[in-house]
């Protein structure tokens, strides 16, 4: 064979491209159609800005000779790997290939994926990891395994430095679920994602239990029941569309600012209606996120965990177009009571949003800590010391609206001054204390109740004195322990303010490796 023309080497080039662009070939795409699911590039191209997709490690192959395997080696060897960019910022991505030998992960094919997250994290990008896995690659053993191993460390390493979003659009088992784990958030497609340890049939073989896919890895699961999730989407577009959203309240980096966005919703805006959102009767139930809408930018609220432990909301708003983390107490779900859920959801988006330098706002309304067996018995002490850790631990600007409720330890748990809170704001109707009226004065008032010759009378009386004595924001303003009393209308100008009084804030801590957070 003599020396070609640099017309057919190109031509060699161009085959090789459309090679490995057809991943699998195209029954395996069909197949993966017929499922209503996308091709590892047409995902890429619905999350990133159109054309601007660069490729790397197209033509890796394995090199893998067990069990006849040497006998297909596939272009890109099932995930493909490369940068763009979303809303003009660059990021990180792999997608994995369904069609390419069931996306299974081998030797080389998490040597692509550690190189993409090795060069988000020296350039200073997210990363967004697009799952569709069938798992290990069996057939190259341990290699596989150290595979999955180098990406959990670098996930790790990366944690808190460069956002890390996984995308989970078809089957995810066994090791490949811990990559997700330890990234930011989960994002899945309904009826379309699964993300478990062991099938159901290997639960079954175990323990006899009678299970499907969907019931123990799927989107709704882990979404509403075990917590894993942070996002349900209908379809893989919508999906997309979530991922784009959270990218946009999100920094590049931890040395990075987030994205100031224009609006045309004053921060002088007042809006007397937000009066009547909060009941001054402290057993009637609301919607906070109707007290959210009213305060931020153009009434939009990003939620994260919308379906997991309701009884606390966490989520993304902007304010004068700056982007702050939410914490907000549910009244309408359980009176708004911390337990163990509530705890270990709040307690990371805490966490996540101080890592990438995200002021934090929290609205409180918690008549204190769900009581019972089976909260004691389940560890609520560990889960509800999370709370006070990252609040203490947080070194971002901090600030807490106390809308009626706030009472003992929860209250402290809620972004209390003891903890942090750079400025404290309370509505008129704001009820600070240990407990409430009810039980203070059966308590404080035990005596002269028992010795009344109407006890019911003299107790409702009580009750009356103490809420007016102690059942108040004005105790706690004396202390210094709320600094503004404000009008409900008045919330979105003070956080504006206050965001603007602290946004330079620094904080030295002790010099440590790291603490050691309840487990």
């Amino acid at each position: 064979m003599g020396i070609r023309s640099m017309d057919e080497l190109c031509e060699e080039l161009i085959g090789k491209r459309l090679t490995a662009a057809s991943g699998g070939g195209e029954k395996a795409v069909a197949k993966q159609k017929e499922k209503g699911k996308g091709t590892a590039r047409e995902r890429i191209a619905q999350l990133l800005d159109p054309g601007t997709f660069v490729e790397i490690d197209e033509f890796v192959t394995h090199r893998c000779s067990n069990f006849g395997l040497e006998k297909t080696k596939p272009l890109g060897d099932g995930v493909v790997t490369g940068w763009g960019t979303v809303d003009g910022r660059k990021i990180f991505v792999f997608s994995q290939d369904f069609t390419i030998l069931g996306g299974s992960l081998g030797e080389k094919h998490a040597d692509k994926i550690c190189k993409v997250l090795d060069m988000a994290l020296a350039m200073g990008c997210p990363v967004v990891g697009i799952n569709d896995s069938g798992g290990a690659r069996i057939q190259e053993a341990v290699d596989s395994l150290n595979g999955y191993g180098n990406i959990f460390f670098r996930n790790t390493i990366s944690s808190g430095v460069i956002p890390q979003l996984s995308v989970i659009m078809g089957p995810t088992a066994g090791g490949a679920v811990y990559s997700p784990a330890l990234t930011d958030f989960i994002f899945m497609v309904d009826k379309t994602s699964v993300m478990h340890i062991t099938g159901p049939e290997v639960i079954k073989a175990v323990t006899g239990e009678e299970t499907t896919s969907e019931e123990v890895g799927g989107a709704k699961t882990h979404n509403q029941k075990s917590g894993n999730a942070h996002f349900i989407a209908k379809t893989e577009r919508e999906c997309f569309e979530q991922v784009r959203k959270v990218l946009s309240y999100l920094p590049s980096n931890n040395l990075d600012d987030a994205p100031v966005l224009q609006t045309n919703d004053s921060v002088e805006r007042t809006d007397v209606s937000i009066r009547d959102i909060v009941p001054t009767n402290p057993n009637k139930g609301y919607d906070v996120h109707d007290v959210l809408k009213k305060v931020f930018d153009d009434g939009v609220f990003t939620e994260v965990q919308p379906d997991y432990a309701k009884n606390i909301i966490t989520g993304y708003a902007r304010i004068g177009g700056h982007s702050v983390g939410i914490i907000a107490n549910q009244a309408a779900i359980m009176a708004g009571c911390l337990d163990i859920d509530a705890s270990d959801k709040a307690s990371r988006f805490i966490r996540h949003c101080d890592a990438f330098n995200l002021p934090i706002v929290t609205f409180v309304d918690v008549p204190g800590y769900l009581p019972g067996v089976t909260q004691e018995l389940g560890g609520i002490i560990r889960h509800g010391a999370k709370m006070l850790y990252a609040y203490s631990e947080a070194t971002v600007p901090l600030f807490t609206v106390i809308l009626r409720k706030a009472y003992g330890g929860a209250y402290l748990a809620m972004s209390s001054k003891a903890l942090g809170a750079d400025l404290v704001f309370a509505w008129p109707q704001a009820e600070i204390a240990v407990m409430g009226a009810e039980g203070a004065a059966n308590i404080v008032f035990r005596k002269e109740i028992n010795d009344s010759t109407d006890p019911g009378a003299t107790r409702l009386e009580k009750i009356d004195e103490y809420r007016k004595a102690f059942a108040t924001p004005y105790v706690a303003a004396e202390r210094g322990f709320v600094d503004r009393v404000i009008l409900p209308e008045e919330t979105r100008k003070e956080l504006y303010l206050a965001l603007q009084g602290v946004n330079s804030k620094k904080v030295e801590r002790p010099s440590k490796k790291h603490g050691v957070i309840p487990h």
